[in-house]
């Protein structure tokens, strides 16, 4: 399989493209400026490429001749509202992506917009964390976007865990759909490692088109 790997530098997109790799699948890893970061595997299934997300005639060039597209991209974090840039981030994407003719769209989602054990969302409650709060309200109108606007598109977005961080793979965890999942202790986590298990499994099977899946021990 031939990928798009949009934030392929990030905690979550540089392991995205190593399993991606380990799979025997080519990813182009596409960046603002180009560069390949150290963090990435050398690979010569690896590419790396410059690209303006916001431009869908770039996106439109760039993913033509790929199989499917994974966006791995984060929120601006400079402390100005992140939704609206992040909406029309998403809306290009998908505008290039139906010029492209290519399809398949993964999104690297968040976990405030998971359901917990009293119906309101996990970035509602009172003990969210603030520091996160901007970015998970912003990466909930993403998925609401998908929802309402790109029904044309075989889209999936995969929430994490209420944590996720680097750590080990070990293949094992339960997925879900739109509600928080927790490990028997009653801690909601997941590796940055096993995360990318659970989308490169999504991408070869897609087994959940145009819906929402979560992923957690």
């Amino acid at each position: 399989m031939k990928i798009l790997l949009i934030g392929a530098t990030g905690m979550i997109g540089s392991r995205v493209a190593a399993e991606a790799l380990h799979r025997g699948h080519q990813v182009t890893a596409a960046t603002r400026s180009g560069r390949t970061a150290a963090a990435l595997p050398l690979s010569p299934d690896l590419t790396s490429v410059a690209l303006d997300v916001t431009e869908p005639a770039q996106v439109a060039e760039t993913a033509a001749g790929h199989d499917a597209v994974v966006s791995a991209v984060s929120p601006p974090r400079d402390g100005s509202d992140p939704t609206a840039p992040l909406l029309t981030m998403y809306r290009s994407l998908a505008e290039g992506l139906r010029t492209a003719g290519v399809p398949r769209l993964v999104v690297v989602g968040g976990a405030g917009s998971l359901k917990t054990a009293s119906g309101a969302d996990r970035v509602d409650t009172d003990d969210f964390p603030a520091v996160y709060k901007a970015e998970s309200l912003a990466q909930r109108e993403v998925l609401r976007l998908l929802r309402a606007e790109v029904t044309d598109l075989d889209w999936t977005y995969i929430s994490p865990a209420d944590e996720i961080a680097p750590g080990d793979r070990t293949a094992r965890f339960q997925l879900g759909g739109d509600e928080l999942l927790f490990d028997a202790n009653g801690r909601s986590f997941i590796s940055a490692e096993d995360y990318a298990v659970a989308l490169a499994d999504e991408l070869e099977k897609d087994q959940a088109i145009r819906r929402r899946i979560t992923v957690a021990y």
